[in-house]
């Protein structure tokens, strides 16, 4: 728990990472460079559309 107050804060901040993490992490020896460009691109545009929201 290093740096978080309660347990609660630790579990907040870790289902969040989980998520964004989720989101941006591909394996890259299992994909073309062409294709990881390509998930890049739309990873980023689906964060932009969720932190504009937020």
């Amino acid at each position: 728990m290093q740096g978080f107050k309660s347990t609660g804060s630790v579990q907040r901040f870790l289902s969040t990472h989980a998520a964004i993490y989720n989101t941006f992490y591909v394996q890259r020896h299992l994909i073309t460079r062409k294709t990881m460009r390509l998930f890049r691109s739309e990873s980023m545009n689906t964060w932009q559309t969720v932190i504009a929201a937020a």
